[in-house]
């Protein structure tokens, strides 16, 4: 699959509301409060959503139009790590904070060159649990557990991890635009550690995050208070806080993973497979991300 057919965003219509697809009773969703995952699927396209998500993604379109633009290349660096992940020889995954699925969702990445791999997605939103169990999970190698990055030890613990991730093997984590939505005083660095103390040699990190800081190769880069802020504030009406960090602080939370080539670098930079954007549009790409290894 190539880099556009991930990043192109959903290729699926919304599901209906009510329990036949075996999710949550509407009235067990919150639909009076923004909430980054449902914001993000707008962001790429998606229509698994709802009004108050999209007048919150309009307010932060708005201020920086070019989130678009850094939601595709998040997606589209998706692709590439899961693809080096399988050709490496991993073929376990936890996804932690899916989001809305988004077709080819990271098993099917995954299992278009591996076919044995598996896949646990992990996210706290019971609308992503919805649409998770309709669409993601089968009943031998994919499923799902509704869980908060937050408390990563329960999430490890939880029985449909432990019933498909064997923690004797390497094991790949990903944790694709997440630690952006925990506080500094919520230890996003813990995360990472408790993951580490849980995986064996060989397993694999791959982690994205936002961040504030103009592209160190663009000229005219510069940080946009008033964007920077603007899209900060819409988030603190949202369920989770948006907290932007610097490429070193980025680079800090890959802990005792082995950070691979070529480092901490805007996503569209990671091990890029098609034309390189040019530094202006760099700059536009607020994700820095990266893989490490568990040596």
């Amino acid at each position: 699959m190539s880099d556009a057919e991930i990043a192109r965003g959903p290729l699926h219509p919304p599901l209906p509301d009510g329990t036949g697809h075996g999710g949550f009773r509407p009235e067990e969703i919150d639909t009076g409060t923004p909430h980054p995952a449902r914001m993000y699927d707008y962001y790429l396209g998606g229509r698994d959503n709802y009004e108050v998500d999209r007048i919150a993604a309009d307010r932060v379109i708005e201020v920086h139009p070019q989130v678009r633009l850094s939601a595709r290349a998040n997606r589209a660096f998706l692709g590439r790590a899961v693809r080096t992940l399988v050709d490496g020889g991993i073929r376990q995954i936890l996804d932690l904070g899916t989001g809305i699925p988004t077709s080819p969702h990271t098993h099917e990445v995954a299992r278009a060159s591996a076919p044995d791999t598996r896949v646990v997605y992990v996210d706290n939103d019971p609308i992503v649990a919805t649409h998770a169990g309709a669409r993601l999970t089968d009943a031998d190698r994919t499923g799902f557990v509704l869980g908060d990055v937050r408390d990563i030890r329960a999430v490890l613990a939880h029985p449909t991890v432990r019933r498909l991730i064997d923690f004797d093997r390497p094991v790949a984590v990903l944790l694709l635009a997440v630690l952006h939505f925990v506080r500094e005083d919520e230890d996003p660095a813990a995360v990472v550690t408790a993951l580490a103390d849980a995986l064996p040699a060989g397993s694999h990190l791959v982690l994205s995050h936002a961040t504030e800081e103009p592209y160190e190769e663009y000229p005219g880069g510069r940080v946009d208070v008033t964007a920077r802020d603007g899209v900060v504030n819409v988030y603190k009406n949202a369920t989770a806080t948006l907290n932007l960090r610097s490429r070193a602080r980025i680079t800090e939370l890959f802990g005792p993973f082995t950070l691979l080539e070529p480092g901490v670098v805007r996503v569209p930079l990671w091990r890029p497979d098609g034309e390189i954007p040019d530094a202006e549009e760099l700059n536009n790409t607020i994700f820095y991300g990266g893989m490490g290894r568990k040596d």
